[in-house]
């Protein structure tokens, strides 16, 4: 059997929210896993609780580990730090998996139901959501004040949002994401929005359409920020612009109930949630018909195993599915690899700005986007690893869990 030798952890300072986890086995291999948010918690979690259940064990054996290690006595219910531990070493299981069979994820789960995707571009800029103290709660509201260059597209959807969609459209983009309200929250808890603050969070959707017409779709995202009374608001006044989906409108998107009525009393689709992990929590968000898109992110929510699981329910509920990515490049590809695979995937999430920079500088491959379609990968595993400085930089702290010699 392929026994797990070494468990290594890696982070970096410049990006302190990512963690990065490499198992090794006795036949040489490599795989490569990654989690986002609370970076220290999720390396304590891999060394002090993963490592020792993985080390000397059957990697090739990743449902039973995925079992034991998403059913601990405490932090099983959420995207805790145990969850998002789990996803990160589930990550590299099935990279590895793929690798040695020599053959992509996408097909080691089980075939690809399409070799091509749509992405929608989330309109972040180049540090979004990236910084340490800062914005750690939440997502980092603002974005600056000056470009730091051509896809800044936070500070354009707020600046100018029709120019930012005709430059979409002429790469090939099909859709695009942008949460103008998301500034409006601070100031009530969520709980209000004024029909001022609401008219300017309108403004970016009637500049895009007046801009490009129906040539692109639009989703609106709320960051579970918002209180029903507001999120029905701001859900009504967008059914004039025709938005594909309005993202996690309300906080939490763990109550169905609230999340449901909510559905029930506007006609916009309802997107969620990243911010959910667990085949349980999607269950009960699926039966309550809370929602018309599921979104899940595999760092967060259990990794691919429990991933596809979800993907399924979907399935069983006729519902579409949407991988996150907003976060790091290794979680991008687990997604497309997800996306290409579950039968009712529609759009893999990506962010131009970061695919154009820090994204690369990371690892030694990204996917491959042809008129805003991305392309599925044929490499074995999960199709990149990281750039071999990434270990020795001034900044990075490696941490190893290791079989005796």
């Amino acid at each position: 059997m392929p026994k797990i030798t070494t468990l290594r952890t890696i982070r970096i300072a410049e990006r302190p929210k990512l963690i990065w986890v490499e198992i090794e086995t006795d036949d040489g291999l490599v795989g490569l896993g990654e989690s986002f948010r609370g970076a220290q918690a999720v390396e304590a979690v891999i060394h002090e609780q993963a490592a020792p259940l993985l080390l000397g064990q059957d990697a090739r054996r990743i449902e039973a580990h995925s079992r034991q290690l998403l059913s601990p006595y405490v932090g099983f219910q959420g995207a805790s730090a145990e969850v998002r531990a789990a996803s990160a070493v589930d990550f590299a299981l099935w990279d590895l998996a793929g690798q040695r069979h020599g053959i992509p994820v996408h097909e080691a789960l089980g075939g690809a139901s399409r070799l091509a995707i749509p992405a929608y571009n989330t309109c972040a800029g180049y540090d979004y959501n990236s910084g340490g103290v800062a914005g750690a709660a939440r997502r980092v509201i603002g974005a600056g004040d000056e470009f730091q260059g051509p896809y800044d597209d936070q500070i354009a959807f707020n600046r100018d949002a029709g120019a930012l969609a005709r430059s979409l459209v002429e790469e090939g983009y099909g859709a695009m994401k942008i949460w103008p309200f998301d500034v409006f929250a601070t100031a009530s808890g969520g709980h209000r929005i004024s029909l001022a603050d609401l008219k300017k969070g309108l403004e970016p959707f009637r500049r895009i359409r007046e801009a490009v017409g129906d040539r692109i779709e639009i989703m609106a995202e709320l960051h579970s920020l918002w209180g029903t009374h507001a999120a029905e608001r701001i859900c009504r006044a967008l059914e004039d612009y025709g938005v594909f989906w309005v993202e996690d409108p309300i906080n939490k998107m763990d109550d169905v109930g609230a999340l449901a009525d909510l559905r029930s009393r506007v006609n916009v689709p309802i997107c969620g949630s990243e911010t959910l992990a667990g085949t349980t929590q999607f269950r009960q968000l699926l039966a309550a018909e809370a929602v018309d898109v599921i979104m899940l992110d595999l760092a967060w929510c259990g990794g691919l195993t429990e991933g596809r699981k979800i993907a399924a329910l979907a399935e069983s509920h006729r519902r579409p599915l949407a991988p996150h990515d907003c976060t790091g490049p290794v979680t991008l590809w687990a997604g497309l690899h997800l996306a290409l695979h579950a039968s009712t995937a529609i759009f893999q999430e990506v962010v131009r700005a970061t695919l154009s920079t820090w994204y690369r500088d990371l690892v030694t491959d990204l996917p491959t986007i042809v008129d805003g379609v991305v392309q599925a990968p044929t490499a074995a595993g999960i199709g990149t690893a990281l750039r071999p400085g990434i270990r020795s930089r001034a900044d990075a702290v490696v941490r190893e869990s290791a079989l005796p010699a």
